[in-house]
């Protein structure tokens, strides 16, 4: 299919790491498989490494990028190559339809929603991070430019809703404290892991994040952590079970 290109991030390229750094975590992953209701048969689009794909139903995988089907483990289904804006399916072919972090990613969002509800019976299921809310995270106070990023590319949910049923179930979803979805938030009562490139690199924002913005943002925090600076303000997140940021499970019925 030519370049695997597919949005802004290239995958290939630098999405390496995202099998080891970007798991499912199963609470997270419980909440999904509700929403999926008693679907027998789900599309998983956008699906990447596997991340999130239940195991207890018949899966048909859609990926683009090349690198992250060559991560998806052995006992997953192998994905097919295509897009979201142009799925090789006929109309409700699936009993449901699911897309996990991934909208942000499509170059046509509005072709791509219509796609999913095309070949959905049944609910269509997103799991996405709402850019209104990207600004609670206390990451904001340390690099708003990997904030900004964030609400530039995330769509708003208002922009999701309609295309993806007649009504639609918006759900905050509590982040855990030791949730193994590496995504930025995942990290709110970790900040230590922000330190690692490779944690860094499975979270496609920071690619957008000039060099030398990163490099300030990290510097400023090492040295709050150092000298007590960041615990003293923050610190109660370190034993706080679960936060509510900018996560939101979207669940459209026909």
């Amino acid at each position: 299919m030519g370049s695997t290109l597919a949005g802004d991030f290239d995958y290939d390229l630098h999405g390496s790491g995202y099998a080891v750094q970007r798991r499912a975590d199963p609470r997270i992953a419980g909440m999904i498989q509700a929403a999926l209701g008693d679907a027998r048969t789900v599309v998983n689009v956008g699906a990447g490494a596997g991340s999130y794909e239940p195991a207890d139903r018949y899966v048909t995988a859609v990926e683009p990028s090349a690198g992250m089907r060559a991560q998806r483990p052995r006992t997953a289904v192998p994905a097919v190559d295509a897009w979201a804006e142009a799925l090789p399916f006929d109309d409700d072919a699936f009993d449901a339809a699911m897309a996990t972090i991934t909208v942000h990613q499509w170059s046509d969002l509005g072709r791509g929603l219509s796609e999913l509800r095309r070949v959905a019976r049944g609910p269509v299921a997103l799991l996405v991070f709402d850019p209104a809310a990207a600004g609670r995270f206390w990451l904001a106070e340390y690099c708003p430019e990997l904030i900004a990023t964030e609400q530039r590319r995330d769509p708003a949910i208002s922009d999701l809703t309609g295309a993806i049923g007649a009504s639609c179930d918006v759900v905050e979803v509590p982040i855990p404290i030791d949730c193994v979805d590496g995504f930025t938030e995942a990290f709110y009562a970790r900040p230590e892991r922000f330190l690692d490139a490779r944690v860094r690199a499975a979270q496609s924002a920071w690619g957008f994040v000039d060099e030398a913005a990163t490099a300030r943002c990290l510097r400023s925090l090492r040295d709050d952590l150092d000298s007590g600076t960041w615990d003293a303000r923050f610190g109660h997140l370190r034993t706080q079970p679960e936060w509510t940021g900018s996560l939101r499970l979207l669940v459209g019925h026909p």
